[in-house]
């Protein structure tokens, strides 16, 4: 499985969050997972390793002009608000404006970050699958399977030891209302 390039012409329809509640909080989780060294900034090396670990390949070069006229005088890297702000204009130049639409496009949208879960296909997701997507993101939880394992318990409502769409998709919800309340 080669390595995909990444390109700014033509962004994967999954990037589209057309839900202001969960665009702000998949916004916000995004940004604190470029962010690996907890300085609530984000550098441009920041977001290449990141694209890296995700199998997405881009030239320093090409991130560091897309994005330095975003990072405010005197920073090193992105603030959460110019990282909301670069996210709003490559929605308006890529996307065009993008209002909140009806559940069957919001369904796909869940769908598309699903199956990054579903790494096998099989419409589940299994301690394990969570467990790989955790380490490629680098985050800590995923070292241990007890870990992995409480997360799928705790939004397994059918008790079956994984996670259905269904089930991921109220987390999703769940997790939209709680954050932006």
């Amino acid at each position: 499985m080669g390595e995909e390039k990444l390109s700014f012409t033509s962004p994967s329809p999954s990037f589209r969050l057309r839900c202001r509640s969960l665009n702000s909080l998949r916004l916000r989780r995004i940004f604190d997972l470029f962010d690996k060294n907890g300085d609530s900034l984000i550098t441009v090396d920041e977001i290449s390793q990141a694209l890296h670990l995700l199998g997405l390949e881009a030239e320093v070069k090409e991130l560091e002009t897309m994005i330095k006229s975003y990072i405010k005088p005197g920073n090193k890297g992105l603030v959460y608000e110019d990282f909301v702000s670069l996210h709003e204009s490559l929605g308006e130049t890529y996307f065009g404006v993008v209002e909140e639409e009806d559940e069957t496009r919001h369904d796909t949208d869940l769908l598309e970050a699903f199956k990054v879960f579903d790494e096998d296909g099989d419409g589940y997701i299994s301690a394990n699958e969570l467990q790989v997507v955790l380490g490629k993101l680098g985050l800590v939880e995923g070292n241990l399977m007890d870990n992995v394992q409480r997360m799928i318990v705790s939004v397994d409502t059918n008790h079956d030891g994984r996670v259905d769409f269904y089930e991921f998709k109220d987390m999703m919800r769940t997790s939209a209302i709680v954050h932006t309340s």
